[in-house]
Protein backbone atom coordinates (compact mmCIF):
# COMPACT_ATOMS: atom_id res chain seq x y z
CA UNK A 1 0.00 0.00 0.00
CA UNK A 2 1.18 3.53 -0.77
CA UNK A 3 2.02 5.85 2.09
CA UNK A 4 -1.08 7.59 3.37
CA UNK A 5 -1.78 10.97 4.97
CA UNK A 6 -4.47 12.00 7.45
CA UNK A 7 -6.06 15.44 7.37
CA UNK A 8 -8.26 16.76 10.19
CA UNK A 9 -10.22 19.90 9.35
CA UNK A 10 -11.38 21.78 12.46
CA UNK A 11 -14.29 23.82 11.16
CA UNK A 12 -16.84 26.07 12.79
CA UNK A 13 -19.71 23.57 12.58
CA UNK A 14 -17.94 20.23 12.39
CA UNK A 15 -14.59 18.48 12.56
CA UNK A 16 -13.76 16.09 9.74
CA UNK A 17 -11.07 13.61 8.81
CA UNK A 18 -9.82 12.39 5.45
CA UNK A 19 -7.26 9.60 5.22
CA UNK A 20 -5.94 9.32 1.69
CA UNK A 21 -3.15 8.02 -0.49
CA UNK A 22 -1.92 8.79 -3.96
CA UNK A 23 -4.09 7.06 -6.56
CA UNK A 24 -2.61 5.24 -9.53
CA UNK A 25 -3.99 7.99 -11.75
CA UNK A 26 -2.09 10.61 -9.73
CA UNK A 27 -5.17 11.87 -7.89
CA UNK A 28 -6.28 11.42 -4.29
CA UNK A 29 -7.65 8.02 -3.24
CA UNK A 30 -9.88 8.06 -0.17
CA UNK A 31 -9.23 5.44 2.51
CA UNK A 32 -11.37 6.88 5.32
CA UNK A 33 -13.55 9.89 5.97
CA UNK A 34 -15.79 10.91 8.84
CA UNK A 35 -17.54 14.03 10.12
CA UNK A 36 -18.38 14.86 13.74
CA UNK A 37 -20.70 17.81 14.41
CA UNK A 38 -19.20 19.85 17.25
CA UNK A 39 -20.23 23.52 16.77
CA UNK A 40 -17.12 24.93 18.45
CA UNK A 41 -17.94 28.34 16.97
CA UNK A 42 -20.83 29.44 19.21
CA UNK A 43 -20.39 33.18 19.84
CA UNK A 44 -18.45 33.72 16.60
CA UNK A 45 -20.49 36.81 15.70
CA UNK A 46 -19.61 38.74 18.88
CA UNK A 47 -17.26 41.73 18.83
CA UNK A 48 -14.59 39.60 20.50
CA UNK A 49 -15.24 35.98 19.44
CA UNK A 50 -14.25 33.42 22.04
CA UNK A 51 -14.50 29.62 22.02
CA UNK A 52 -16.77 28.42 24.81
CA UNK A 53 -15.47 25.87 27.30
CA UNK A 54 -17.97 23.20 26.23
CA UNK A 55 -17.14 23.85 22.57
CA UNK A 56 -13.43 23.33 23.21
CA UNK A 57 -14.20 20.13 25.13
CA UNK A 58 -16.34 18.79 22.26
CA UNK A 59 -13.64 19.77 19.79
CA UNK A 60 -10.88 18.00 21.67
CA UNK A 61 -12.99 14.85 22.07
CA UNK A 62 -13.74 14.84 18.34
CA UNK A 63 -10.07 15.28 17.43
CA UNK A 64 -9.09 12.37 19.67
CA UNK A 65 -11.77 10.18 18.08
CA UNK A 66 -10.68 11.07 14.55
CA UNK A 67 -7.01 10.45 15.32
CA UNK A 68 -8.05 7.01 16.56
CA UNK A 69 -9.88 6.46 13.26
CA UNK A 70 -6.67 7.25 11.37
CA UNK A 71 -4.38 5.10 13.50
CA UNK A 72 -5.03 1.74 11.72
CA UNK A 73 -3.80 3.29 8.46
CA UNK A 74 -0.48 4.34 10.04
CA UNK A 75 -0.39 7.63 8.10
CA UNK A 76 3.06 8.87 7.20
CA UNK A 77 1.89 12.38 7.98
CA UNK A 78 -1.01 13.81 9.99
CA UNK A 79 -2.14 17.38 9.36
CA UNK A 80 -4.52 19.31 11.62
CA UNK A 81 -5.86 22.63 10.36
CA UNK A 82 -8.32 25.14 11.77
CA UNK A 83 -10.33 27.76 9.93
CA UNK A 84 -12.64 30.63 10.84
CA UNK A 85 -13.76 29.63 14.35
CA UNK A 86 -10.27 29.15 15.80
CA UNK A 87 -8.69 31.77 13.55
CA UNK A 88 -11.05 34.49 14.80
CA UNK A 89 -11.30 33.44 18.46
CA UNK A 90 -9.43 35.42 21.10
CA UNK A 91 -8.68 32.16 22.90
CA UNK A 92 -7.78 30.21 19.76
CA UNK A 93 -4.17 29.83 20.99
CA UNK A 94 -5.46 28.25 24.21
CA UNK A 95 -7.42 25.66 22.23
CA UNK A 96 -4.39 24.91 20.09
CA UNK A 97 -2.29 24.35 23.21
CA UNK A 98 -4.92 22.03 24.71
CA UNK A 99 -4.91 19.93 21.58
CA UNK A 100 -1.09 19.83 21.48
CA UNK A 101 -0.86 18.83 25.14
CA UNK A 102 -3.49 16.09 24.79
CA UNK A 103 -2.49 14.64 21.41
CA UNK A 104 1.00 15.86 20.55
CA UNK A 105 -0.42 17.36 17.34
CA UNK A 106 0.04 20.98 16.31
CA UNK A 107 -2.86 22.79 14.65
CA UNK A 108 -2.05 24.88 11.59
CA UNK A 109 -4.25 27.99 11.46
CA UNK A 110 -5.16 28.75 7.86
CA UNK A 111 -5.58 32.33 6.74
CA UNK A 112 -8.64 33.10 4.66
CA UNK A 113 -6.50 33.20 1.51
CA UNK A 114 -4.84 29.86 2.33
CA UNK A 115 -8.21 28.26 3.00
CA UNK A 116 -9.69 29.51 -0.26
CA UNK A 117 -6.73 28.40 -2.36
CA UNK A 118 -6.56 24.95 -0.74
CA UNK A 119 -10.28 24.51 -1.42
CA UNK A 120 -9.50 25.34 -5.04
CA UNK A 121 -6.74 22.76 -5.12
CA UNK A 122 -9.12 20.18 -3.67
CA UNK A 123 -11.75 20.89 -6.32
CA UNK A 124 -9.26 20.29 -9.11
CA UNK A 125 -8.83 16.74 -7.73
CA UNK A 126 -12.46 15.94 -8.56
CA UNK A 127 -12.49 13.87 -11.79
CA UNK A 128 -16.10 14.90 -12.42
CA UNK A 129 -14.94 18.50 -12.85
CA UNK A 130 -11.99 17.71 -15.14
CA UNK A 131 -13.68 19.22 -18.21
CA UNK A 132 -14.33 22.61 -16.55
CA UNK A 133 -11.95 25.42 -17.52
CA UNK A 134 -13.59 28.67 -16.36
CA UNK A 135 -15.78 28.33 -13.25
CA UNK A 136 -16.57 29.62 -9.77
CA UNK A 137 -16.22 27.76 -6.49
CA UNK A 138 -18.35 28.60 -3.43
CA UNK A 139 -17.65 26.85 -0.11
CA UNK A 140 -20.06 27.77 2.69
CA UNK A 141 -19.07 26.88 6.24
CA UNK A 142 -20.16 27.88 9.71
CA UNK A 143 -17.83 30.84 10.01
CA UNK A 144 -17.02 31.93 6.47
CA UNK A 145 -17.81 31.68 2.77
CA UNK A 146 -14.88 31.07 0.43
CA UNK A 147 -15.31 32.34 -3.12
CA UNK A 148 -12.94 31.48 -5.95
CA UNK A 149 -12.80 32.24 -9.64
CA UNK A 150 -10.97 29.94 -12.06
CA UNK A 151 -9.82 30.82 -15.55
CA UNK A 152 -8.26 27.97 -17.53
CA UNK A 153 -8.29 25.94 -14.26
CA UNK A 154 -6.11 28.47 -12.46
CA UNK A 155 -7.35 30.55 -9.51
CA UNK A 156 -7.51 34.19 -10.56
CA UNK A 157 -9.41 35.57 -7.56
CA UNK A 158 -10.08 34.19 -4.09
CA UNK A 159 -11.72 35.81 -1.08
CA UNK A 160 -12.87 34.62 2.32
CA UNK A 161 -15.99 36.41 3.53
CA UNK A 162 -17.50 36.34 7.02
CA UNK A 163 -20.79 34.93 5.76
CA UNK A 164 -20.79 31.56 7.52
CA UNK A 165 -24.19 30.19 8.56
CA UNK A 166 -23.42 30.05 12.30
CA UNK A 167 -22.13 33.62 12.23
CA UNK A 168 -25.15 34.97 10.32
CA UNK A 169 -27.65 33.00 12.41
CA UNK A 170 -26.25 34.58 15.57
CA UNK A 171 -26.34 37.99 13.93
CA UNK A 172 -29.73 38.01 12.21
CA UNK A 173 -31.95 35.27 13.70
CA UNK A 174 -33.20 36.24 17.17
CA UNK A 175 -34.73 32.83 17.90
CA UNK A 176 -33.29 29.91 15.86
CA UNK A 177 -35.93 27.61 17.40
CA UNK A 178 -38.74 29.56 15.75
CA UNK A 179 -39.69 29.39 12.06
CA UNK A 180 -37.33 31.37 9.85
CA UNK A 181 -38.80 34.82 9.32
CA UNK A 182 -39.11 36.94 6.19
CA UNK A 183 -37.31 39.72 8.07
CA UNK A 184 -34.30 37.48 8.78
CA UNK A 185 -34.27 36.44 5.13
CA UNK A 186 -34.33 40.07 4.00
CA UNK A 187 -31.56 41.14 6.38
CA UNK A 188 -29.31 38.22 5.42
CA UNK A 189 -29.77 38.94 1.71
CA UNK A 190 -28.96 42.62 2.22
CA UNK A 191 -25.92 41.82 4.35
CA UNK A 192 -24.61 39.34 1.76
CA UNK A 193 -25.04 41.87 -1.05
CA UNK A 194 -23.24 44.55 0.96
CA UNK A 195 -20.40 42.15 1.88
CA UNK A 196 -19.89 41.11 -1.74
CA UNK A 197 -19.87 44.75 -2.82
CA UNK A 198 -17.13 45.58 -0.31
CA UNK A 199 -15.10 42.47 -1.17
CA UNK A 200 -14.52 43.33 -4.80
CA UNK A 201 -15.17 39.73 -5.85
CA UNK A 202 -16.30 39.91 -9.47
CA UNK A 203 -18.76 37.47 -11.03
CA UNK A 204 -17.53 38.31 -14.50
CA UNK A 205 -16.92 34.98 -16.21
CA UNK A 206 -18.93 34.39 -19.40
CA UNK A 207 -22.67 33.94 -18.81
CA UNK A 208 -23.53 30.33 -18.10
CA UNK A 209 -20.20 29.54 -16.42
CA UNK A 210 -20.53 26.77 -13.85
CA UNK A 211 -20.77 27.59 -10.15
CA UNK A 212 -19.34 24.69 -8.14
CA UNK A 213 -20.65 24.36 -4.59
CA UNK A 214 -18.92 22.50 -1.79
CA UNK A 215 -19.22 22.29 1.98
CA UNK A 216 -21.82 20.97 4.41
CA UNK A 217 -24.78 23.05 3.24
CA UNK A 218 -24.60 21.84 -0.36
CA UNK A 219 -24.14 18.26 0.84
CA UNK A 220 -27.19 18.60 3.11
CA UNK A 221 -29.36 20.03 0.31
CA UNK A 222 -28.47 17.03 -1.83
CA UNK A 223 -28.88 14.54 1.03
CA UNK A 224 -32.40 15.85 1.74
CA UNK A 225 -33.28 15.43 -1.95
CA UNK A 226 -31.90 11.88 -1.86
CA UNK A 227 -33.99 11.06 1.22
CA UNK A 228 -37.13 12.45 -0.42
CA UNK A 229 -36.52 10.26 -3.48
CA UNK A 230 -35.53 7.17 -1.51
CA UNK A 231 -32.09 6.94 -3.14
CA UNK A 232 -28.47 7.38 -2.07
CA UNK A 233 -26.55 10.63 -2.22
CA UNK A 234 -24.36 9.28 -5.02
CA UNK A 235 -27.47 8.47 -7.08
CA UNK A 236 -28.75 12.05 -6.99
CA UNK A 237 -27.74 14.42 -9.79
CA UNK A 238 -24.91 16.75 -8.68
CA UNK A 239 -26.58 19.82 -10.20
CA UNK A 240 -28.61 21.60 -7.49
CA UNK A 241 -31.16 23.92 -9.06
CA UNK A 242 -31.58 27.23 -7.22
CA UNK A 243 -35.37 26.93 -7.39
CA UNK A 244 -35.04 23.68 -5.43
CA UNK A 245 -32.97 25.47 -2.78
CA UNK A 246 -35.70 28.14 -2.58
CA UNK A 247 -38.30 25.40 -2.10
CA UNK A 248 -36.27 23.85 0.73
CA UNK A 249 -36.00 27.24 2.43
CA UNK A 250 -39.73 27.87 2.08
CA UNK A 251 -40.72 24.42 3.38
CA UNK A 252 -38.04 23.72 6.00
CA UNK A 253 -37.73 27.35 7.11
CA UNK A 254 -41.44 27.38 7.95
CA UNK A 255 -40.91 24.65 10.56
CA UNK A 256 -39.96 25.22 14.19
CA UNK A 257 -36.61 23.75 15.21
CA UNK A 258 -38.06 20.58 16.75
CA UNK A 259 -39.78 19.73 13.46
CA UNK A 260 -36.71 20.68 11.41
CA UNK A 261 -34.68 18.20 13.43
CA UNK A 262 -36.97 15.44 12.16
CA UNK A 263 -36.42 16.22 8.46
CA UNK A 264 -34.84 13.19 6.83
CA UNK A 265 -31.36 13.98 5.54
CA UNK A 266 -30.93 17.11 7.68
CA UNK A 267 -28.46 16.48 10.54
CA UNK A 268 -30.24 17.58 13.75
CA UNK A 269 -27.14 19.49 14.88
CA UNK A 270 -27.36 21.67 11.75
CA UNK A 271 -31.12 22.27 11.84
CA UNK A 272 -30.88 25.59 13.70
CA UNK A 273 -28.56 27.20 11.12
CA UNK A 274 -29.82 25.46 7.97
CA UNK A 275 -32.40 28.10 6.96
CA UNK A 276 -29.74 30.80 7.22
CA UNK A 277 -27.39 28.67 5.12
CA UNK A 278 -30.05 28.26 2.42
CA UNK A 279 -30.80 32.00 2.46
CA UNK A 280 -27.09 32.68 1.99
CA UNK A 281 -26.83 30.31 -0.98
CA UNK A 282 -29.81 32.05 -2.57
CA UNK A 283 -28.17 35.45 -2.00
CA UNK A 284 -25.00 34.16 -3.68
CA UNK A 285 -27.02 32.80 -6.60
CA UNK A 286 -28.78 36.13 -7.01
CA UNK A 287 -25.45 37.98 -6.94
CA UNK A 288 -23.85 35.67 -9.52
CA UNK A 289 -27.06 35.17 -11.52
CA UNK A 290 -26.76 31.40 -11.15
CA UNK A 291 -29.66 29.06 -11.85
CA UNK A 292 -27.86 26.04 -10.35
CA UNK A 293 -24.77 24.89 -8.45
CA UNK A 294 -22.68 21.83 -9.33
CA UNK A 295 -22.08 19.98 -6.07
CA UNK A 296 -18.68 18.45 -5.35
CA UNK A 297 -17.50 16.57 -2.28
CA UNK A 298 -13.90 17.55 -3.04
CA UNK A 299 -12.94 20.46 -0.82
CA UNK A 300 -10.39 21.76 1.68
CA UNK A 301 -9.42 18.33 3.00
CA UNK A 302 -8.66 17.10 -0.49
CA UNK A 303 -6.51 20.15 -1.19
CA UNK A 304 -4.56 19.56 2.03
CA UNK A 305 -4.19 15.85 1.23
CA UNK A 306 -2.90 16.66 -2.26
CA UNK A 307 -0.45 19.15 -0.72
CA UNK A 308 0.76 16.63 1.88
CA UNK A 309 1.11 13.82 -0.66
CA UNK A 310 3.22 15.99 -2.95
CA UNK A 311 5.85 16.83 -0.26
Amino acid sequence: MNASVAVIDIGSNSIKILVAQRAATGGVEVLKYRTIDTRISAGISSATPCLAEDGMTRGLEAIRALLADAAPFAPARTVLVATSAVRDAANGPEFRERVRAATGQTIRILSGDEEANLIGRGLTCDPALASLRDFYVLDLGGGSLECLKFRDRQVTQAVSLQLGCVRLTEKFVPDPAAPFSAEADRRIAAHCAETFERSGFAFNLPPGSTAVGTGGTFTTVRTILAAQRGITLDATPPDLVVSTIRTQLREIGALPLAARQQVSGLPPARADVFPTALATLIAVADRGRFTSFRHSLFNLRYGLAAEALST
